[in-house]
C-alpha cells in the first residue's frame, strides 16, 4: 500500500492523488483519511464513491469543489449498517420494511432528518430530509467502518460527466484533486442506486438504479408514485436534466448509424450502417444485467473514439431498463450551464 499523503489540505488546490490496495491496512487508511477531512473515492456495488465525512462541512466543500458539482445538489449519506441508517433519519414503518428488505444493497431511501442527526446541512443541501444508503461491497463495508461516521459518497467523476466504473476512471477526471484511490476492481452492478421518497405514507421513485421497479412493488405490494422535487431544490442526486454526460453529443433510439458515428448497441441486431470499429455493445445477448454493468465504461470507451457523435440502439424499458434509459436520456439532454 502506498502510504503518501496529500501535499495539501482537503480543497485548497492540487495534491497528489495516491493509490490504496484493496487491503485491510488499504481500507483502514482510506478510513483514517476520511476521518480527518479528506477525500477518498472507493469502490461500492453500483459505481465507485467519492467519499467525504458527511458530518464535516469543510470536507463536504472540498467535495463539491472537487467535482465542480452545485451545492443545491443533496447528497447520499453511506454507512455501514441498517442499524447505523436507522439513527440518521426518521424511518417510517414503511421506510423500516424497504430498508428490512433491500439493506445492503442498490438502494437510497429519502427520509424525514433525525431530529439529532449528525449529517451536515450542506451534505442535505439545507433540505430537512437526507438520502441514505447501506451498500452490498465489502471494501465499502470495511472503509465506512474504519471512518466510522456517514460518509456522503457521490459518485467519484466530474460533476455531469460519465460516472466511473473503475478506478482507472476515477483518476481521469480527478487525479490531483482528490487525497486517495482504493482500486477495488470493476464494480458489478454499474448503474447508480435506486432513490425512494419515504416522506409519509407514499413512497415515491426519484431515481430509477440498480434496483428494478418491480421487485420493489412486489415487497410494497402496491405500485411506486413518481416522485417530485421540493420546489427548485432536488430531493436527491441525478435529477438535473443533463448528467451522466459524454463529451460527444449522443442520440438515442438509433435504428441507422452515420458514416463516422459511433454506436452503442443493445443485442444481436446491430443498428443498420453501423461501423464495428466504432461500435461496442451493450450485451450481445441483450442482458439487460450486464448491459447496467456495461454502460459507464462503454460510454467512455466510445466518447474516445474519433468519431461525428455517437447513437444509442433502443434498450427495453422493464426491469433495469429503466435505469438505463434514465441515463441515456440524461446523457443525450442538451448541456446545462451551472
Amino acid at each position: 500500500m502506498t502510504v503518501n499523503h496529500p501535499t495539501q489540505a482537503p480543497g485548497s488546490g492540487a495534491c497528489e492523488t495516491v493509490q490504496l490496495a484493496s487491503d485491510a491496512a488499504g481500507t483502514a487508511e482510506a478510513g483514517r483519511l476520511l476521518a480527518q477531512g479528506a477525500l477518498v473515492a472507493f469502490p461500492t456495488e453500483t459505481v465507485y464513491g467519492l467519499g467525504a465525512d458527511a458530518t464535516n462541512p469543510v470536507a463536504v466543500a472540498a467535495l463539491y469543489a472537487a467535482k465542480g458539482r452545485p451545492a443545491f445538489n443533496p447528497l447520499i449519506a453511506h454507512v455501514g449498517s441498517v442499524a447505523e441508517a436507522l439513527k440518521l433519519g426518521r424511518f417510517s414503518p414503511l421506510a423500516r420494511k424497504l430498508a428490512e428488505a433491500f439493506w445492503p444493497g442498490p438502494l437510497t431511501l429519502v427520509v424525514p432528518l433525525a431530529a439529532d442527526g449528525p449529517v451536515c446541512e450542506l451534505a442535505r443541501a439545507g433540505l430537512q430530509s437526507l438520502a441514505i444508503r447501506v451498500p452490498d461491497h465489502p471494501i465499502a463495508k470495511a472503509i465506512l467502518d474504519a471512518a466510522g461516521r456517514p460518509i456522503a459518497a457521490p459518485s467519484a467523476n466530474r460533476s455531469g460527466h460519465v460516472s466511473p466504473s473503475t478506478a482507472a476512471h476515477v483518476r481521469s477526471d480527478l487525479e490531483g484533486r482528490i487525497a486517495a484511490i482504493l482500486d477495488g476492481g470493476p464494480t458489478s452492478v454499474g448503474v447508480e442506486s435506486t432513490i425512494l421518497a419515504v416522506l409519509d405514507d407514499e413512497v415515491a421513485m426519484l431515481r430509477p438504479g440498480g434496483l428494478a421497479r418491480d421487485a420493489i412493488e412486489a415487497v410494497l405490494g402496491r405500485p411506486l408514485a413518481e416522485g417530485r422535487d421540493a420546489g427548485s431544490a432536488p430531493l436527491a442526486p441525478g435529477r438535473l436534466a443533463s448528467h451522466y454526460a459524454p463529451d460527444h453529443a449522443l442520440r438515442l433510439n438509433a435504428t441507422r448509424i452515420a458514416p463516422g458515428e459511433a454506436c452503442l448497441a443493445f443485442g444481436p441486431v446491430v443498428p443498420k450502417g453501423a461501423d464495428p470499429a466504432l461500435t461496442i455493445n451493450l450485451s450481445q445477448t441483450g442482458d439487460l444485467a450486464e448491459a447496467a454493468a456495461n454502460l459507464y465504461a462503454s460510454l467512455r470507451a466510445l466518447d474516445a473514439l474519433p468519431s461525428n457523435g455517437m447513437a444509442a440502439a433502443s434498450v427495453p424499458r422493464h426491469g433495469l431498463g429503466e435505469a438505463l434509459n434514465d441515463r441515456l436520456q440524461r446523457a443525450a439532454a442538451p448541456r446545462v450551464v451551472i
